[in-house]
Formats: structure tokens, sequence, C-alpha cells
């Protein structure tokens, strides 16, 4: 499926070399004031990003444009076969965001949200289990959405909208050329250089403002299929299809004073459909890598919870926290792969504060702290032994919004 010169040429600019591993590898929210809740959105429209987690909120969110980046530092770690210790170099990334929102009457909304879904990043000095030659050890994953967006109001309570969302992935492996003797293609199995992927899929999304102080959200977004990364069809399964996972969720936002509102949401993100990040490691050598049941990376469905408070403590300055927690995504006996892509963190706490300026626009912050976890299993794939993952991040993020 193709998508424009102009959508990959943004895509290689803006989003290189970031990554987002919060949520599993999704991003744990979208948009510098939901980011600063925890994630939590769905139930509650902020800003121009909302499409990105819940399209039907755009119609609430009236004329606005907002830029903002995020400087994101995870710290990774790997202990193999409990003896070598590996540290992940690379440790910062600049993730940026944009959305425009025009509304075309009082009832019907259009617009656009760009931002980074998520990816993933480790880069070891040579790992021996993983690699003979010497190359560093580690893989380079990021994921580019630019969603498109109609909205409209059923009535003055309810809401609908849908977004387009076209994907653009980007990946490379590096390091990893021991497993070419259990790989169906292993002179496309690392080292390759980087491989781009794209896709089409949709989001939909309904809000609905049942009283003053209670509104409710859900979202739905479809199962990406994207197009195969061939220069590694001898690594991910199905001879490099790395499709987007089925995700949805609900959300409800209470007004809990005038001034302060409470925002949850509950998501499920299916990680156990893609079999390239699903598949266990248990069948390696049974079967190859990037074949149809070739070993990935073992995950399992994540459910994420999120919770958000914003205070507006005054005409000029509003101010929020939040937390986040996401159920595990890797197993104990799925170690070996994961070292290369060790989303181990599970908690998140949040906080950030909006300025109102003098011109009428807005000056938004936040900081993420995601709590270090480490999970120890056996690795009989890497020569016998039990290693350990461990990873925790930080993050800031600044945004500059206003109503047109």
């Amino acid at each position: 499926m193709r998508i424009t010169r102009l959508f990959i040429a943004m895509a290689a600019i803006g989003f290189a070399g970031s990554a987002s591993a919060t949520n599993g590898y999704f991003a744990h929210g979208f948009g510098i004031k939901a980011k600063g809740m925890g994630g939590a959105g769905i139930g509650y429209a902020q800003d121009a990003m909302a499409a990105a987690t819940n399209p039907a909120g755009m119609v609430f969110v009236g004329n606005r444009i907002d830029f903002g980046a995020e400087l994101f530092n995870p710290n990774r770690e790997a202990n193999v076969n409990g003896a070598a210790v590996y540290e992940s170099g690379k440790e910062y990334f600049l993730i940026p965001e944009f959305g425009y929102n025009h509304m075309l009457n009082a009832t019907t909304s259009v617009g656009v949200s760009v931002f980074g879904n998520g990816g993933m990043n480790t880069t070891y000095n040579p790992i021996p289990q993983f690699n003979v030659a010497g190359n560093k050890t580690g893989i380079d994953m990021m994921q580019l959405f630019i969603s498109p967006t109609v909205a409209t109001k059923l009535n003055e309570s309810h809401s609908v909208g849908a977004s387009l969302n076209m994907v653009y992935q980007r990946f490379k492996a590096t390091g990893i050329s021991n497993f070419g003797a259990v790989s169906n293609s292993a002179g496309n199995l690392s080292d390759r250089g980087y491989d781009d992927s794209t896709g089409l899929g949709i989001r939909l999304g309904w809000t609905g403002v049942l009283s003053p102080m209670v509104t409710v959200g859900a979202t739905y977004q479809s199962k990406t299929k994207m197009s195969k990364f061939d220069k590694y069809q001898g690594l991910f399964a199905e001879q490099g299809d790395f499709d987007i996972p089925e995700n949805y969720g609900l959300g409800v936002a209470i007004k809990a004073t005038p001034s302060t509102t409470v925002a949850f949401d509950l998501v499920r993100i299916n990680y156990g459909d893609v079999k390239s990040i699903a598949n266990n490691i248990s069948t390696l050598g049974v079967n190859l890598l990037g074949t149809p049941n070739g070993p990935g990376f073992g995950w399992k469905d994540q459910n994420v919870y999120k919770l958000g408070v914003s205070h507006q403590v005054n005409d000029t300055l509003t101010v929020r926290a939040g937390y986040n927690h996401g159920s595990g995504v890797i197993p104990n006996t799925e170690i070996a792969f994961n070292i290369l892509a060790p989303a181990t963190v599970q908690d998140h706490l949040t906080f950030g504060a909006t300025w109102k300026l003098q011109n009428g626009a807005e000056l938004s912050g936040y900081f993420m702290h995601a709590f270090s976890k480490s999970i120890t299993g056996a690795t009989p794939q890497l020569g016998g032994g039990n290693s350990t993952i461990k990873m925790d991040q930080n993050a800031i993020g600044v945004a500059y919004g206003w109503k047109m």
C-alpha cells in the first residue's frame, strides 16, 4: 500500500530515531496535556491532539492548533546468563507532535493529528550470544501516525468521529547474526540497515456528555495491516510482517468541582494478535525465524489503566497529575529476544501544567517517570542460565497551542 512521498519525507525528517516504549511499545498517552494526566483522555478532549485518543472529542475542541515535542529518556539494561551486564546507549530521543482542528460549522469539525505511536530502541555493546562479528547488538523501531479526522455532534451532548490512520514504520536490527542458522532467510536477519513499512487503518470514537459533571467516551482502532519489512523477512514472522495491533478503550471524566476534573481510561492492546510480536521463542528451532509460525517476542495482550486529575488554579494556571499502569506483556519464559526490546515498565507517574499567556495562547509542559522494573527468566536459546532485563524511563515535554 503506497503512502505519498511527502508523508514518508515527514517521517524520515521529523521522527527518525524516536522511541517510546511505555505501554508495551505504545506511548502512554498523546498530547502534552493528556500525557500530564497519565495519558487519560478518551472522555476528556483538551487540544487538537485529541484524535490520537478519541476522534469524537475533536468537535468539542473548536478551532485550534497545537505544536509539541517530548524528550524521552529510556534506560535499558540486560544481564545475560547471569554474567555480563550490558547497558544500552543512545538514551535520549526527541518526539514531536502536531494537531490542527477546524470547525466547518457549529456541529462538524475536520482536523489532523500527527504523532509517534510508539517504538523501541536498544544499542548494546556486542553481545556474543547474538553476534560473532563484533557489531553492536540492538534494534531501532518507530511508528508515525498522520491521522486526518472528521467529527460531528449528533446533538448537543453526543458526538462521533473517525480518523484515517496513515502509518509509517521504520526498523533496523544489528548484531544478531548468530540466529542465522535458525532463520528462513539468514541474509535478511541482521545488519541490513533501515527498512520502511506503510499501511492504513482507522480509529473510531464516541463522546457523550451525560450531565454537566460526567462525560464518557469510547474508542476503537482497527488492526493495521502493514507492508512487510523485506530486509528483515528472516527475523519477523510471516516473512517480515509487523502489523499494528487492534486496541480499544473506555473513558470517563468527572467534574468533581468547578475547577477540578478527574479522568479515568481503561485501554486494551491486543499484542497477541500479531504473530511477530506474540509468537513464543520456545518454538525456535522447531519453526524457523521468518516463517508464518516463526518465533517472536512472546508478548501478551495488555490492559492499561490511566488515572488523571486536572485542577484550574486560576485564570492563567492549570496543574495536572496522573498515574498509568499497564499489565505485564513479557512472560519470564520470553527473556532471550526481549533483551532487544525490554518493555518491562508498568507503572508511570506524571505531572503537568498549562500557562495561559497574555496573547491568549497556551504553554503546556509535563514530566513522566516510569519506575524501574526487571524480569528474570531462563534463556536456553542463549546457551543456558538465567538472564535479566530491566528498564526505567523519564520524559519531559512542552507544547504551544492556541484557539484560532
